[in-house]
């Protein structure tokens, strides 16, 4: 499968990470950093760069990030990135021809050895002009000219001339403006970043119905919420809810999951559904709607999250097995499955 947008440039391939063909984004946490890689080579002997395109949730294009080969000769590229904003990022990869740095490969070799001096710094004199003709306005695009001219100044020595173009100072601008050519993007790919707790927590189980009174053992939101304190205490970040949903009466399981319950088995809250509600509902003996989003306000003022198990399968006393009979698979004897 090609990733390139333009045939005959510089390939981009297996860029990475990347979900089920970029269909699904990668995911990553604010602050967690992120490594971006990519096949990336082409036919000759010129030198070629990469760098990270990445565009926010709001669309705007980030930070240049430049690209190295991860390992000499394995044409294998890659830049660590962080994200510290929230939401759904896209990354691609760039390829590009760097004639500058072909240039200096080559004149590393031409110039000690004698072989066209003269023309080998006119080249990057040239070179040198076209790269401060792209650059920014201002200090960079001045010391670009100023190494061009030099460059180009027959007047003085080779090896001034040539050393005008290897300070550091050079090196910089052209690390954060190289002259590019031949440039080849890769398809972008989604990239979704979410917040700490997403990447890891602590976890406690909990069933309300566990915490009630000697008066009333079948628990409700406002008994359970008397444990949430303890549960903080332990250091857990999120409190794990099973089906809080009415319970199905029929093949109802009894203690330690019997088939034979007793009147007062509550049964298994993965029955969902019966004439009290389904998945719209609260189990009655658990309080209301409005006792459920208190409990969630009494657990957020101690910096703990509910998670709901979203199970979706159904007690045959759902009301949705007659309301919405296509939605579910039938036996032969018209029972569902």
């Amino acid at each position: 499968m090609k990733s390139t947008r333009a045939i005959g440039r510089i390939p981009v391939r297996d860029v990475e990470p990347r979900v089920e063909c970029g269909r699904r984004p990668a995911k990553a946490v604010v602050g967690e950093t992120v490594r971006i890689s990519a096949t990336v080579f082409r036919e000759g002997h010129d030198v070629i760069g990469a760098n990270v395109v990445l565009k926010s949730p709001e669309g705007g294009r980030g930070p240049w990030t430049p690209m190295r080969e991860l390992a000499p000769g394995s044409d294998r590229w890659g830049a660590d990135v962080t994200l510290e904003a929230m939401g759904r990022w896209t990354f691609a990869v760039e390829a590009w021809s760097d004639p500058i740095a072909t240039w200096r490969r080559a004149a590393e070799i031409k110039i000690p050895a004698g072989i066209d001096p003269g023309l080998v710094l006119e080249e990057g004199g040239l070179l040198h002009e076209k790269a401060a003709a792209r650059a920014p306005r201002g200090p960079q695009r001045a010391l670009l000219r100023e190494t061009a001219k030099r460059l180009l100044d027959d007047t003085t020595s080779v090896a001034e001339r040539y050393a005008a173009a290897l300070t550091p100072e050079v090196d910089a601008v052209l690390a954060r403006s190289p002259l590019r050519e031949l440039v080849t993007a890769s398809e972008p790919l989604p990239l979704l970043v979410e917040r700490e707790r997403a990447l890891y927590g602590s976890w406690y189980e909990f069933f309300p119905r566990s915490e009630g009174t000697p008066q009333q053992p079948h628990g409700t939101f406002r008994t359970a919420a008397r444990r949430l304190p303890a549960i903080a205490a332990m250091g857990f970040d999120v409190v794990y809810l099973p089906p809080i949903h009415p319970i199905g009466a029929t093949f109802r399981k009894g203690r330690n999951n019997t088939l034979d319950p007793r009147p007062d088995d509550v049964g298994v809250p993965w029955a969902i559904g019966s004439p009290e509600g389904g998945h719209d509902a609260v189990h009655p003996a658990l309080g209301t709607l409005e006792d459920f989003a208190w409990f969630v306000e009494q657990a957020r003022a101690l910096d703990l999250e509910i998670a709901l198990d979203f199970a979706l399968q159904c007690s045959p006393d759902h009301p949705w097995v007659h309301k919405h009979p296509e939605w579910f698979h039938h036996r032969p004897d018209g029972t569902i499955a």
